[in-house]
């Protein structure tokens, strides 16, 4: 007996997934990701998203678990889960807020405050590196662009029937 021959619906054979703009802007992002990483594992022992959430606490942008998960677009527990990572390495410690006992506060330790003060050199390096070839008016223009697409984003989370 032989297998069937699968059959694959038109719709699939005509869609050119790979041109797709999604598809190129989450390329684009895992390349941007692997990239860095490669850096900062190599030089510090932590992975990218780790050097972004100390460069998010140490801008002051980020110091609160809530906080990163807004920016990143994660749960709670997987904001702990991170946290939980770079606190055990000595990064990053939880501060009681003295303002209000129920929030904690994330501040970093000496060692990863000098960890995030490397991170905007890496992160531009790379950045640089992915650009290379667009003019600083291209570079302007896609920047606007994905400006546009993240504000499109949020707008239609906000609209969903999960947030209604």
């Amino acid at each position: 007996m032989t297998d069937p021959t699968p059959t694959t619906p038109l719709e699939v054979v005509e869609c050119d997934f790979g041109e797709s703009a999604g598809h190129l802007i989450a390329r684009v992002k895992s390349s941007l990701s692997n990239l860095i990483n490669q850096r900062t594992v190599n030089e510090f022992g932590v992975t990218s998203q780790q050097a972004s959430v100390l460069l998010m606490v140490a801008s002051g942008k980020c110091v609160l678990a809530a906080e990163l998960a807004r920016e990143y677009g994660i749960d709670a527990s997987a904001v702990t889960r991170l946290v939980d990572r770079l606190e055990q390495r000595g990064l990053l410690e939880r501060v009681r807020s003295s303002e209000d006992r129920r929030a904690v506060r994330l501040a970093l330790t000496p060692e990863g405050q000098a960890i995030a003060a490397c991170m905007p050199t890496i992160f531009t390096t790379v950045s640089d590196k992915l650009m290379n070839g667009l003019s600083s008016e291209e570079t302007g223009f896609l920047k606007n662009m994905l400006r546009r697409v993240l504000a499109n984003g949020c707008e239609a989370s906000q609209n969903s029937p999960a947030n209604s």
